[in-house]
């Protein structure tokens, strides 16, 4: 009735390890498989953002100053009414 621990033997204890060393390998390779992924998705994240701040650029740089174009309509407004008053 007294029967032997299983993991006294050493072969029993040698496969043990080689199957807990398995477990472990695979986990690692799920997690070094997410993390690049994690890195790759940044990557485009990084890329899609330097776009749009290039897009952002153009686009103000290329916008009319409306500031400017109200104050030169107002002082063309203002011009024109003078002449015909002159005119008149």
């Amino acid at each position: 009735m007294n029967e032997p621990h299983p993991l006294s033997d050493p072969t029993s204890v040698a496969v043990e390890l080689e199957r807990l060393r398995g477990t472990v390998e695979a986990g690692f390779a799920r997690a070094d498989g997410q993390l690049a992924l994690l890195v790759q998705r940044s990557d485009q994240t990084d890329k899609q953002l330097a776009d749009h701040e290039q897009r952002l650029d153009a686009l103000e740089r290329s916008r009319w100053p409306l500031a400017s174009i109200g104050a030169l309509a107002a002082v063309t407004t203002v011009a024109v009414a003078v002449w015909e008053l002159t005119a008149r």
